[in-house]
């Protein structure tokens, strides 16, 4: 089924479908009508001879130099040759699709004034899998993306790059496999297709899409810790949380109860001495469920972002009214994103906290470093110390990139949002919060071997069934990098996720 678009209705779930699973895109009739209606409006102004910035005007400092009509064409080609100056590496092919889509989605609600020749080759390119190469640096979310979304257009009128049926070729070749045609681009267009924050929204989305997945893998880990530990449930009572009654707290605690339920290892130490667990067990509700708040804050600037009209000028045709704003300043995305690094980067911390106490024997009592054989064996000591690598590393990443800023376009812009930054960051910590889990996963496995005869609950049981059935126990030492690669597959893909709530039913 196509994903259609209206400006108003995308939601992240679309988004996953053409980023992920190539689905078709098609517009609404009814926002035809409005990229129609602006465009006209467009036409109108030129044929008026009115002074309206980036329509007329140059762009940025250059606003009060005029253009005449009949060189409106090489006005807009080169914006766009200018502004593509990207570095370092290509975005994967589904953020190059995310974008494509929230531009398109942007454009449609008919405040830009685009053709629709220039709106049929964007959906072409997208539906005919041809991926611009777009570096991923260069954005300071001032006027939105301006240097990734240039790199995107190039492709459009037949320059750049371009990946299509897996290979990298010249932007016209790349249409030309698929039949079509570059476009010269008319007034205002250039400008309507870069002056945007769909590099950044992209992202963020697809972050956030990874950031929701393993918000619910976060409490499997911690319940599959808490049985290689022997914790005790008390602090999971849906009594405590009711008397701190935020939302993600309450989910967490209620996951962690059904998580374990049934669990032989938790009746087989019930009258043991303990009297409570460290913080790292006995707070995940808390902990865990602070972060899902912010997810709760970042998907709704996120999913406002993706409809909404982020360049400038912005047309009104039926006011006949052109206005000059700041749609396309990255702030609330920035804002946002940086909290979605600093909430995923607390899950890695804590993750790794338990992951510490699984190997010391000192606060486990389970045998050293989770091996039967110390002294002559290791075990898994260094795959914590994998994991509080990558936590260092985050915390670096974390800093918010939104607090600074750099005066770009001769001081015209005199303040950006740094939020591609953001995105990017949060991305990748996303990426070291998969791996620093599935370390976590491991050792809270191998602690259960430590438990026998006595069985996980059925959430964790499943879990650790769905573990086993890629990494056999540590009997002796043997290279930990493939098992990591595999468990580290296993909890990014969401396979982990399905196998228990496929036992137990969807997790909050």
């Amino acid at each position: 089924m196509n994903i259609t678009i209206n400006g108003t209705g995308l939601t992240l779930a679309d988004v996953i479908a053409v980023a992920y699973h190539q689905k078709r895109v098609t517009i609404a009739d009814e926002a035809w009508e409005k990229v129609e209606r602006a465009r006209a409006f467009v036409e109108q102004i030129i044929a008026e001879n009115r002074v309206v910035y980036g329509i007329t005007t140059g762009f940025g400092k250059f606003s009060e130099v005029s253009i005449s009509a009949d060189a409106t064409e090489e006005l807009q080609r080169n914006l766009i040759r200018s502004h593509a100056c990207g570095v370092g590496q290509p975005f994967p092919a589904e953020v190059v699709r995310t974008i494509m889509l929230l531009r398109a989605n942007a454009l449609v609600q008919g405040h830009s004034g685009v053709r629709r020749a220039t709106l049929e080759l964007l959906l072409d390119m997208l539906n005919n899998d041809i991926h611009p190469v777009i570096p991923e640096q260069g954005s300071v979310g001032a006027s939105g993306d301006l240097c990734p979304l240039a790199h995107l257009v190039l492709v459009m009128i037949g320059e750049g790059q371009a990946e299509t049926g897996g290979q990298v070729m010249d932007g016209g070749a790349a249409l030309a496999r698929h039949g079509l045609k570059p476009i010269s681009l008319g007034a205002k267009e250039g400008l309507a297709l870069i002056n945007g924050t769909q590099m950044m929204n992209a992202v963020g989305a697809l972050a956030l899409h990874k950031a929701q997945l393993l918000a619910k893998t976060a409490d499997i880990a911690a319940a599959l810790s808490w049985e290689g530990l022997r914790g005790t449930d008390a602090a999971y009572d849906a009594k405590v949380h009711a008397l701190r009654p935020h939302a993600g707290q309450s989910k967490v605690a209620s996951n962690m109860r059904r998580l374990v339920a049934g669990s032989a290892i938790r009746q087989s130490h019930l009258n043991c001495p303990k009297v409570q667990d460290a913080y790292s067990l006995r707070c995940v509700p808390q902990v865990h469920g602070a972060g899902r708040d912010a997810l709760s804050y970042v998907a709704h600037v996120i999913n406002t972002e993706m409809n909404s009209v982020t360049d400038n000028p912005l047309l009104f045709p039926e006011q006949g009214e052109v206005i000059s704003g700041g749609n396309f300043h990255g702030q609330p995305l920035a804002l946002a994103l940086d909290f979605l690094g600093i909430a995923l980067s607390e899950w890695a911390n804590i993750s790794e906290r338990r992951t510490e106490r699984l190997v010391n024997p000192a606060l486990s009592g389970l045998p050293a470093f989770l091996t039967a054989g110390g002294g002559l064996n290791s075990g898994m000591m260094i795959a914590q110390y994998t994991a509080a690598a990558l936590v260092s590393e985050n915390k670096v990443l974390a800093h918010p990139a939104c607090v600074d800023s750099i005066p770009t376009s001769a001081n015209q812009e005199d303040h950006v949002s740094m939020g591609s930054i953001a995105a990017r960051k949060a991305a990748r910590i996303a990426e070291h919060l998969a791996s620093v889990l599935a370390i976590e996963v491991m050792a809270a496995c191998q602690g259960i071997e430590f438990c026998r005869p006595h069985q996980p609950g059925v959430g964790t049981g499943a879990a650790y069934q769905a573990v086993r059935a890629e990494v056999a126990p540590l009997m002796e030492d043997r290279p930990l990098y493939t098992d990591i690669a595999k468990l580290t597959n296993l909890v990014a893909s969401g396979r982990l996720l399905q196998a228990v709530e496929d036992a137990i039913g969807a997790l909050d």
